[in-house]
């Protein structure tokens, strides 16, 4: 009897394990049946337990969701009916969260390179693009939400439904580059006015045109200031007379430069502007800042980290530092990877292991009293520009200089922009004698330059500019300007980095060899000269180590070049572009005969001012363009305030 009850009892619990077996998880295999049925999902003994899931396993039912989408659910019926079996079954209406995830729907999600999630928005007819975590979307959501429920969500539940919709444009989502005032696409420039209904410029080889919906997307960072709308017809010769610029030369130089602004892609040279107090350093760099990028903020000081520098070129296209005093070694190194494309990593807040990522590159304007770029490797990335005081007779109130500007701004960035239009145009089939640092800046400007002066005066005007940017390298650093005094006498030199440190030492005086600039060994000797190295080669000075003998004794050798001409030919200090550098080609014909001789700076003042190069008077300083509107001053100078 007892065999006969246990007997029993075995099969009473074989069946119900069979029974258990028979009874699956309707969530197993949904995937696949959805890829075949589209509704499979939408099945009462499915849609509880994702209802279920979504309550208890947000995560497990997110990522569920991400897969039901790619097999060809329709998500927004989906989402309706899981929300209403949940407030069937809590008796209650839906939380707030789940009505801001709703209410998300509309918004078009997104995720950038850096896996940043963005949200595209309708808002009265135009389109406007958020960071998730940005003001701008959650007051968009809460708007939203108080149109549907007539009151506000709670904190918790909006943060909480951000994290959900954040999760969707990581993981559901397609990846989109965001540009911050200049983006590009398919051979296009776009540039974004940015004004109430997130308008841009388009430009192409065909003209320039204003669009409602960018095919790019851009960010609003704070403190950005809308454009003018361009306006067609001006002329950048305008430009001059708010500019204290002293030169033809200058002037062209800066026009590079902007050109350089507008577009997407760098390197772009830092624009380093000096002169003593009274000669308009700031003004300029504002107008410079107003006229490209303007900013609430446009000019400020120097950052005093890495991680501040990089993160206020994250938040604006253009950077303006105004009055700086020196550059420490470490910000040289970081505005040289701000020219020509860098990065920079740091821990991100409250975590261990993460790390926020900056990658910027980003047009910027330092001014001050002195000469404050002094490292080579700055220098051969920037634009050098000295500005004269302006007589007290010659100033004028700050107020009535920008009105004047206010109403020149849209002429002369439509002026720009024909400039930018030639260029893309133009850009294939550019080419440069011999390409310097900043070979694709070179080669932009270039491209540009004949809409609005003849072919090669960008070029000369560049050469000049570095020659003088060797020499005032070199005078600046005691090390290269004892080197060169060595040289004076002999042709080579050789010894051993001690050797060369008291040999140098009596050069440079007592006073200078104990300073705290004077390297204090050898080795620190040898570093310098390696950093050196590139600006004494364009004078003609070479700088080679090795090592000699059985003992392989480090030894240095210093020699100089029997023959070097212009900057572009390891050669420095001509007061005007040698013949080589003035003859930079525009288009290298493929027969590999040389191209006709370029006019250099100042062939002709109508060339300049309206980019015919058919004038005969060649332009003299103060009143070298012709004014459209006959309104400004004629002296370059005259209408600076400060």
């Amino acid at each position: 009897m007892n065999m006969d009850k246990k007997s029993e009892t075995e099969n009473l619990i074989a069946a119900a394990i069979d029974a258990a077996e028979d009874i699956r998880n309707p969530l197993d295999g949904l995937i696949e049946k959805t890829a075949i049925d589209p509704g499979a999902p939408f099945a009462p003994d499915v849609l509880e337990p994702l209802a279920s899931l979504e309550k208890e396993d947000r995560a497990t039912f997110e990522a569920l969701r991400a897969q039901l989408k790619k097999a060809g659910c329709r998500m927004a019926a989906l989402d309706k009916a899981i929300a209403e079996q949940n407030s069937e079954d809590g008796g209650r209406g839906p939380k707030q969260a789940d009505i801001l995830i709703a209410l998300a729907q509309s918004a078009e999600l997104f995720h950038s390179p850096d896996r940043t999630g963005f949200a595209d928005l309708d808002v009265n007819g135009h389109r406007e693009t958020w960071p998730i975590r940005a003001k701008g979307f959650r007051r968009w959501l809460a708007h939203r939400f108080f149109e549907a429920t007539q009151g506000a969500p709670s904190s918790e539940a909006l943060q909480s439904a951000l994290n959900v919709i954040e999760a969707r444009a990581h993981f559901d989502a397609p990846e989109r580059i965001v540009h911050i005032r200049v983006g590009g696409l398919d051979d296009r420039l776009y540039l974004d006015l940015g004004d109430e209904t997130w308008r841009a410029v388009e430009i192409d080889t065909t003209g320039w045109r204003v669009v409602d919906n960018p095919p790019v997307r851009f960010r609003r960072a704070a403190g950005m200031k809308p454009l003018p709308m361009p306006v067609p017809g001006g002329s950048i010769a305008t430009l001059r007379s708010f500019l204290n610029v002293q030169s033809d030369t200058d002037f062209v130089l800066v026009i590079g430069w902007a050109l350089a602004v507008l577009r997407n892609r760098g390197p772009y040279p830092v624009l380093a502007l000096a002169g003593e107090q009274g000669s308009a350093k700031s003004t300029f760099s504002a107008i410079l800042r107003a006229l490209l990028d303007p900013n609430t903020a446009p000019l400020r000081a120097l950052p005093r980290e890495d991680r501040d520098l990089f993160i206020a070129a994250s938040n604006g296209h253009m950077l303006a530092f105004d009055n700086v005093s020196g550059l420490p070694a470490w910000i040289s190194d970081t505005l040289c990877r701000l020219a020509t494309g860098g990065g920079f990593a740091v821990r991100q807040l409250y975590t261990d292991q993460d790390e926020m990522l900056f990658d910027a590159t980003r047009p910027v304007i330092l001014n001050g009293i002195e000469d404050i770029v002094t490292r080579p490797d700055l220098a051969d990335r920037a634009l050098f520009l000295t500005l004269e005081p302006i007589p007290e007779e010659r100033r004028l109130p700050e107020a009535q200089l920008w009105a004047a500007f206010e109403a020149e701004r849209p002429r002369i960035l439509g002026a720009l922009l024909d400039a930018v239009v030639h260029g893309i145009r133009e850009l294939p089939e550019t080419r440069l004698a011999k390409l310097p640092r900043m070979a694709d800046f070179a080669l932009w400007a270039t491209a540009c330059e004949e809409a609005l002066w003849p072919a090669g005066t960008f070029w000369s005007a560049y050469c000049v500019n570095r020659d003088e940017a060797v020499e005032g390298v070199i005078d600046a650093d005691p090390i290269a300007a004892a080197v060169r005094a060595i040289m004076e006498t002999r042709t080579v030199w050789t010894g051993t980095a001690s050797d060369l440190l008291g040999a140098l030492a009596g050069v440079a005086g007592e006073r200078v060899a104990k300073s705290k600039t004077w390297p204090d060994s050898p080795r620190a000797l040898a570093g310098r000269l390696r950093r050196e190295a590139p600006v004494l080669r364009k004078i003609g000075i070479e700088i080679s180590f090795a090592r000699e003998g059985r003992a392989r004794t480090r030894t240095i050798r210093i020699a100089t070049t029997l023959s070097h001409s212009s900057s572009e030919n390891d050669g420095v200090g001509s007061s005007a572009p040698s013949a080589s550098s003035a003859s930079a080609a525009k288009s290298i014909p493929e027969n590999g005969l040389e191209a006709p001789p370029l006019r250099t700076v100042g062939d002709d003042a109508d060339g300049w001012a309206d980019g015919s190069g058919r004038g005969s008077t060649p332009p003299v300083r103060g009143n070298s363009f012709k004014l459209n509107s006959g309104t400004m001053a004629d002296d370059a100078d005259a209408n600076l305030c400060r």
